[in-house]
C-alpha cells in the first residue's frame, strides 16, 4: 500500500469554537492540543506537514514547538476550503494527495492517516477518500453525532447521514450493516480547486455535512474500513479530561 510520490498533511486549526473557544491551544498533558496532533502526523511518511490557521496565537504556538504553519483566511466555512487555500499558497500540483487531519483529534492513529492517503492513491476515479467503522446498529443508528455512510459494492459512498441509514424496516432483522464515518479525508489537489467553485447544496445545509456537497456535484468518495480505532475527538471540557486520562494510561503501558 503506497503512494507514488508521498503525500501531504494539512491540519486545519480554527481559533473560534462554540463549545470550546481557542480549542487548538488547550493544554493536554502539558502540551497544546495542536502539538499532539502534529506529533501524530510526524509518525507517518508524509513529505509535508502544515498547520493551517486563522489566528496569530495558534501560529505562534506552532512555531514555538518547531512545527510548520501558514496563515489562512478567517472567512472559510470548512476545513476543506482552508486546505484548498493552502494548496494554492504552496503551488501543489493537481495530482498531489493531501490528508485533512482534524486538529481536535490528538490521538489519531498514524496508521489511519497513511491508510486514507493510500486509499485515494489506489483509486484514481475518486476525488476523496475517507474511512469508516462498523458498529452495532442499535448503538449508533439513533445518534446524530455519529455520521452513517452507505457504500456501493466497490466501497464508494452512496450517501452520508446523521439519520439511521440504511433504515431497518423489519425490527427483527439482526444483520443490518451500520457503518459509522471516521472524519479523516484525503483529497487530490485537483478536487480541492474544483470544490471551492462548487455551490453549496441543500443536503449539505440540512445535514451539516460538507462531504455531501462533493457527492451532490458528482465527486466519487472512496470509503475504506479503518484498520485502527480512531482517537477521541476533543469538543468539550469533559473530552479534555478523558483525553488526558487516556494519554496517561498510554504512557504507563
Amino acid at each position: 500500500m503506497t503512494t507514488d510520490s508521498g503525500f501531504k498533511i494539512v491540519i486545519p486549526a480554527r481559533y473560534g469554537s462554540t463549545r470550546l473557544p481557542a480549542k487548538p491551544l488547550i493544554s493536554l498533558a502539558g502540551k497544546p492540543m495542536i502539538q499532539h496532533v502534529y506529533e501524530c502526523a510526524l509518525k507517518t511518511s508524509a513529505n509535508d506537514i502544515l498547520v493551517a490557521t486563522d489566528h496569530e496565537a495558534i501560529y505562534e504556538a506552532v512555531k514555538n514547538f518547531g512545527g510548520a504553519v501558514c496563515m489562512t483566511s478567517t472567512a472559510h466555512r470548512s476545513g476543506t476550503d482552508r486546505i484548498a487555500e493552502v494548496a494554492e499558497q504552496q503551488g501543489w500540483d493537481d495530482e498531489v494527495v493531501v490528508v485533512n487531519l482534524q486538529g481536535d483529534e490528538p490521538m489519531t492513529p498514524p496508521e489511519n492517516i497513511t491508510q486514507v492517503a493510500c486509499a485515494l492513491a489506489e483509486h484514481p476515479e475518486a476525488g476523496i477518500a475517507t474511512l469508516c467503522l462498523r458498529e452495532p446498529y442499535a448503538e449508533c443508528s439513533q445518534d446524530p453525532n455519529k455520521v452513517k455512510v452507505v457504500r456501493d459494492y466497490q466501497g464508494y459512498a452512496l450517501y452520508f447521514s446523521r439519520a439511521p441509514i440504511p433504515w431497518k424496516r423489519d425490527p427483527a432483522d439482526k444483520d443490518v450493516p451500520a457503518w459509522v464515518h471516521v472524519g479523516i479525508y484525503a483529497y487530490r489537489v485537483r478536487f480541492l480547486r474544483q470544490y471551492t467553485q462548487m455551490p453549496a447544496c441543500a443536503l449539505e445545509s440540512i445535514e451539516q455535512l460538507e462531504q455531501l456537497r462533493a457527492l451532490w456535484h458528482g465527486t466519487r468518495i472512496f470509503v475504506d474500513e479503518a484498520r485502527q480505532q480512531p482517537g477521541l475527538s476533543v469538543d468539550t471540557l469533559a473530552d479534555k479530561v478523558l483525553a488526558e486520562a487516556l494519554m496517561a494510561q498510554r504512557n504507563e503501558a
